[in-house]
């Protein structure tokens, strides 16, 4: 049972775990800089902390966060542990929107200028399409939405191969490297928008966590509860698509947050929303704030690619989590 005690130590600890994380990030870097210098002002101090790491540590924490908060929303709505903020199709359509920039020349990797606004497009085009055809008919189900999203998500990663396999070597370049995301400082204007999206949205996501709750359990429960199954179910997809988009956009596909986050979450302080949902939020950003960090900085002046360390550590730490929870189980 959450009881207020538990929920305040865990919310403290997972608030403390991104603060932590967003306040040193900006300190680690191949080029070291005085605090004092750059606090006055002086070049190019304030610049490195200020312009470039402070920036692109918090669009990091927004990312993570938001990717962890689209992983709990699909879990709830299609009540599978396995299901990530990719699983509907959305993560792809931005790929393929982002890709197809890409392969006409649209945008430069790494702004969000007619590649961002592409990428957007192809996402918010595949969510349209994914809530039109598992929306037929009397009643919308998670396993329409999951077999709709499975299918859609086929056909953009063919499309997106297609495109590749026609494309010229600086494309095929830009490509790939785009597919395997990536951070990098954003302008204060457009990092203030999505920091106010993905705070909304945070907002709007714990307003419905008991619902999400309700659902979690089965769509029949909910039903005998009072929930509006359908309404939230359309919530639930249009929120978590949402997140998703934008920050495809913004970054390119990373994935393992939304996955790894919740499941870890789930095994330290349950399974209620309630406490779910912010802490997801708190530790995805801290850990992709971390991950990007060591992107950066592992092999500088070369950045790795976030995408591929989020993997690296991921999958590994995944599967131990499911060792874990097996033997626990067994025991």
């Amino acid at each position: 049972m959450l009881t207020p005690e538990k929920f305040g130590r865990a919310l403290a600890a997972a608030v403390g775990l991104l603060l932590a994380a967003v306040a040193l990030a900006p300190l680690i870097g191949s080029s070291p800089i005085s605090l004092e210098r750059a606090f006055q002002g002086e070049s190019p101090d304030a610049e490195i902390l200020f312009d470039i790491r402070l920036t692109r540590t918090l669009l990091a924490a927004a990312a993570g966060g938001a990717l962890a908060l689209a992983g709990v929303i699909f879990q709830a709505l299609l009540r599978d542990a396995l299901a990530t903020p990719f699983t509907l199709g959305v993560s792809n359509g931005a790929a393929l929107g982002a890709v197809v920039a890409i392969c006409f020349g649209w945008g430069t990797v790494g702004e969000l200028s007619a590649l961002g606004l592409a990428a957007m497009v192809g996402a918010l085009a595949v969510m349209g399409a994914v809530l039109k055809i598992a929306s037929e008919g009397r009643r919308m189900s998670s396993f329409t939405l999951l077999l709709t999203g499975v299918t859609i998500n086929s056909i953009c990663m063919a499309a997106i191969l297609f495109l590749h396999s026609s494309a010229g070597f600086i494309q095929s370049f830009a490509i790939v490297r785009w597919l395997m995301g990536g951070i990098d400082s954003p302008r204060p204007a457009t990092l203030a928008a999505v920091g106010a999206g993905v705070l909304v949205a945070l907002g709007l996501t714990m307003a419905k966590a008991k619902d999400l709750n309700l659902l979690a359990v089965g769509e029949d429960w909910a039903l005998t509860r009072g929930t509006d199954v359908r309404a939230l179910m359309r919530f639930c997809f249009v929120l978590g698509s949402f997140l998703t988009a934008v920050i495809t956009a913004m970054t390119g596909p990373i994935g393992f947050i939304g996955l790894i986050t919740p499941h870890a979450l789930r095994m330290v302080v349950g399974a209620d929303h309630r406490l779910l949902v912010p802490a997801s939020f708190c530790v995805g950003g801290a850990f992709l704030v971390v991950c990007d960090t060591a992107a950066r900085t592992m092999m500088a002046p070369a950045e790795i690619p976030v995408g591929v360390i989020t993997s690296m550590l991921g999958g590994p730490f995944f599967i131990w989590l499911l060792r874990s929870r097996r033997a626990r189980v067994w025991l």
